[in-house]
C-alpha cells in the first residue's frame, strides 16, 4: 500500500492472521524504510499489536509474508527448517512491549546485558559495557545496580528499550509503550523514544495513542480499522486532511 522510494528495512505482504474463526489481520501490505518512524494507531482490536507480533513471529502468521533487512519468511505452518531463520529474524528485531517483562531476578545491567550475552554470546565484560553504554542513552546508568521492583514504571520501560537496543536492531517494534504507565511518567519514556529517532535515526514501529509524539516524530501513521490500513499518510495528512470519518472520529476521541 505505501510507496517506498527508499531502503526498506521491514516489508510485510499480505499479511493475514486469524485466531479460530476470528480473522485479525485482513491482508496487509506495508513497507518501513531505513530510519523511518511509523506510528500505528486505532481502536483495540483493530489489529495494531498483533501486526508488531508477527513481524517478530510472537505470532505466527496464518498467510503473507514478513521481511526484515532482506530475511524473508514466509508465514503459515511452521515447520522446523524455519526456526532458524525466526531466530535470525527475532535478531534484527527489538521489541519493546506494554509490559516491560524485565527479568526481576536480575538488575537492571543484567537484564540489558542477558541479550547480548545469551543471544549473541558476547563474553561478560564486553556486554557489561555494551549494556552500560545503553543504559547511559536512556539515562539510567545510574541505576545499573537496582532490580525491577525498585525502579519507577517509568524506569522500567526505559531498561526494557535499552535492553532491545543492546541487540542493535535493524528496527524497534514498540508495542504500546506508555500504555502501563501513570501520566507523569510517560512523557520520560516518549523522551527516549524521540532521542532514539532523532539522534540515532532508529528505524521505528510504532503502537501508540500518543498523538503528540506521532505529530512530532513520525514520518507516517497508519490508521488500523478492523484488521486493514483504513489510512495511511504524514502527519500533516492524517490530522489535518483525514479521509475518513472512523479516522476523524478516533482522532476526536483521542485528542
Amino acid at each position: 500500500m505505501s510507496a517506498s522510494n527508499g531502503h526498506a528495512i521491514v516489508r510485510v505482504e499480505n499479511l493475514h492472521k486469524s485466531f479460530g474463526d476470528l480473522e485479525v489481520l485482513k491482508g496487509i501490505d506495508m513497507e518501513v524504510d531505513q530510519g523511518e518512524v511509523i506510528v500505528v494507531f486505532g481502536r483495540s482490536g483493530s489489529g495494531k499489536s498483533t501486526l508488531l507480533r508477527c513481524i517478530n513471529f510472537l505470532e505466527e502468521p496464518t498467510e503473507g509474508t514478513i521481511e526484515v533487512s532482506g530475511l524473508r519468511v514466509e508465514g503459515g505452518h511452521r515447520i522446523r527448517a524455519k526456526r532458524e531463520q525466526i531466530r535470525q529474524l527475532r535478531m534484527r528485531c527489538g521489541m519493546v512491549f506494554q509490559q516491560f517483562n524485565l527479568f526481576p531476578h536480575m538488575t537492571a545491567v543484567q537484564n540489558v546485558m542477558e541479550g547480548p550475552a545469551t543471544v549473541k554470546g558476547i563474553e561478560e565484560a564486553s556486554a557489561r559495557r555494551v549494556a552500560m553504554e545503553f543504559l547511559d542513552r536512556v539515562g539510567l546508568s545510574d541505576k545499573a545496580e537496582e532490580y525491577p521492583i525498585r525502579l519507577s514504571g517509568g524506569q522500567q520501560q526505559r531498561v526494557a528499550i535499552a535492553r532491545a537496543l543492546a541487540m542493535e536492531p535493524d528496527v524497534m517494534l514498540l508495542d504500546e509503550p506508555t500504555s502501563a504507565l501513570d501520566p507523569e511518567l510517560i512523557g520520560e519514556v516518549l523522551a527516549v523514544m524521540k532521542a532514539l529517532a532523532m539522534e540515532m535515526h532508529m528505524t521505528m514501529m510504532v503502537v501508540t495513542h500518543e498523538m503528540g509524539f506521532a505529530r512530532e516524530v513520525a514520518n507516517r501513521m497508519a490508521f488500523f480499522h478492523e484488521g486493514l490500513i483504513l489510512e495511511e499518510g504524514t502527519p500533516e495528512q492524517i490530522f489535518d486532511e483525514t479521509r475518513f470519518s472512523e479516522t476523524r472520529r478516533f482522532l476526536d476521541a483521542v485528542l
